[in-house]
C-alpha cells in the first residue's frame, strides 16, 4: 500500500528585486526578431558596417603568434596605460599620467566599475536623458535611485535645459551622468555648459561620470573632440571619464575601453577590477595600443564618413512627409520621429516584418524616447538610401 506524503510548496527562486525591476533591452527585442534574416537591413546597433582596420587586427595576431595569452595586470599592461595617457594628454592639452588610467574590458564594464567605486544603495544619481539604457540601469543594479533630466528640441536642435539640470543636482546627489555626444540623440554639450555643471558639482561634492565614448565623433570639422570634463580636471575633482575603443576605432567586438580617474582611486580600482574581470587578454591590449599610436587617420576618416552619411540620411528623411529630424553635434545616430506613430516599439517591429528595415525603438532609451526611432548611419551610403526607400514605401502603404 502506497502512503501519500504531504508535500510543501516549492519556494520561489528569483533574483533580488532591484534586478527584477531592470528594463530588458528593447533594441535586442526588435533585433532578435530580425537577426539571421538576409532580407533585413540592420541599423539597430551602434557599430560601423566595416571591420576593424587591418593594422589593428595584425597587432593582435602578432601577439597571439608570440603566445601572449597569460594573465596581465588588473589595470592593464603599462604600455597600454602609457599609450592611453599620452593620447588623452595630447588630445585635451593637459597632463594626464598613466597612474590615472585603468584599461578595462569594454566601455560598459568601465561604467559598471565606476558605479561600483562610488555608489551605495539609496544614493541619488542624476542622468541627462534619453540615454543608452545600460548607463541608467547600472546604478539601479546597485540599488541607487536615478533621476532623469530630459533633453529638449529647441529651434530644431537637441539642447540641454541647463537650469533644470543644475536644480536636479541637489546637495544630496552622489553622481551626475553625462554622455556627450549623446546616444541616441547626438546632442553634444557646450563648453560653457561643462563649466557650469562642473562648478556646481565641485560646490556640492558631486561625482561626475562622463561617458566619452563618442567624444571624437563630432561633426564640426574645427573640433578634434567634444567639450570635455577631463580637460578641466584639477586635483581633488571628482571626475571619472569612461571611454571605449568600440566606436572611433571600429572595435566593437574586441571589448576594450578605459577609465580616467583621480589617481587616488588607483589602489581601490585594482581591487574592483580584480573582482569583476581581473584583466584583459593581452592580444586585445596590443590591438588597442596600435589603435592609439597609429590610428589617428582612421579616426579622422571615420568622422568624415559619418558626417557625410548623416547629411545624406537627414536630407533623405526630411523629404518624407511627417518625418522630423532635429539637428545634433555628434555620435553616429539620427534620432527622428514619424508623425502619427507614438508606439515606436510596435512600429520598429512592423518595420522589420513588413519592410525589412531594422531600427532601434526610441523607448529603449527611456520614456523621453517614446515616439522616436534611432537610426545608426555608420554604414555605406547605398544601404542608407535603400533603407530610406523601404521606410518611404512602408509609410506610403
Amino acid at each position: 500500500m502506497t502512503v501519500a506524503r504531504a508535500t510543501s510548496p516549492i519556494p520561489s527562486v528569483s533574483a533580488r528585486s532591484d534586478v527584477q525591476s531592470l528594463q530588458s533591452s528593447l533594441i535586442r527585442e526588435v533585433a532578435n526578431a530580425g537577426m539571421g534574416r538576409t532580407d533585413v537591413l540592420p541599423f539597430w546597433f551602434g557599430e560601423s558596417d566595416q571591420p576593424t582596420p587591418r593594422f589593428i587586427r595584425e597587432a593582435a595576431m602578432a601577439s597571439l603568434a608570440e603566445g601572449e595569452t597569460f594573465y596581465s595586470q588588473n589595470l592593464g599592461r603599462p604600455y597600454l596605460r602609457e599609450a592611453i595617457a599620452g593620447y588623452l594628454s595630447e588630445l585635451h592639452g593637459t597632463a594626464i599620467t598613466p597612474g590615472r588610467i585603468a584599461a578595462v574590458g569594454s566601455g560598459v564594464s568601465g561604467l559598471m566599475i565606476a558605479a561600483q567605486m562610488v555608489l551605495s544603495p539609496g544614493d541619488r544619481v542624476v542622468a541627462v536623458t534619453p540615454l543608452w539604457p545600460n548607463i541608467v540601469e547600472i546604478p539601479r543594479i546597485l540599488g541607487a535611485e536615478v533621476v532623469r533630466v530630459p533633453l529638449a528640441v529647441t529651434n530644431g536642435k537637441w539642447s540641454l535645459d541647463l537650469e533644470r539640470l543644475l536644480a536636479a543636482l541637489t546637495p544630496d546627489t552622489r553622481l551626475a551622468i553625462i554622455n556627450s555626444p549623446n546616444n541616441p540623440t547626438g546632442w553634444t554639450i557646450e563648453e560653457d555648459e561643462v563649466d557650469a555643471v562642473l562648478a556646481h558639482c565641485r560646490k556640492h561634492g558631486i561625482w561626475v561620470l562622463s561617458d566619452d565614448v563618442y567624444e571624437r565623433l563630432v561633426h564640426d570639422p574645427e573640433r578634434r573632440s567634444a567639450p570635455s570634463f577631463l580637460r578641466r580636471y584639477e586635483p581633488g575633482d571628482r571626475i571619472i571619464s569612461v571611454n571605449s575603443f568600440s566606436k572611433a576605432w571600429s572595435m566593437t567586438g574586441w571589448r576594450v575601453g578605459w577609465l580616467a580617474t583621480p589617481e587616488t582611486l588607483s589602489n581601490d580600482l585594482t581591487k574592483v577590477i580584480e573582482y569583476n574581470t581581473s584583466c584583459i587578454l593581452e592580444p586585445v591590449q596590443r590591438a588597442a595600443t596600435a589603435a592609439l599610436t597609429a590610428g589617428e587617420p582612421t579616426v579622422m576618416k571615420l568622422r568624415a564618413e559619418l558626417t557625410a552619411a548623416r547629411t545624406l540620411l537627414v536630407d533623405e528623411l526630411s523629404r518624407i512627409p511627417g518625418v522630423s529630424v532635429p539637428d545634433a553635434g555628434g555620435a553616429m545616430y539620427v534620432f527622428f520621429r514619424v508623425e502619427g506613430f507614438d508606439d515606436t516599439l510596435a512600429l520598429a517591429k512592423r518595420l522589420v516584418e513588413g519592410a525589412g528595415l531594422g531600427l532601434a525603438p526610441g523607448g529603449a532609451f527611456g520614456p523621453e524616447g517614446d515616439g522616436w526611432l534611432r537610426w545608426c548611419h555608420a554604414v555605406e551610403p547605398g544601404k542608407l538610401r535603400e533603407g530610406v526607400r523601404r521606410l518611404r514605401s512602408f509609410l506610403g502603404r
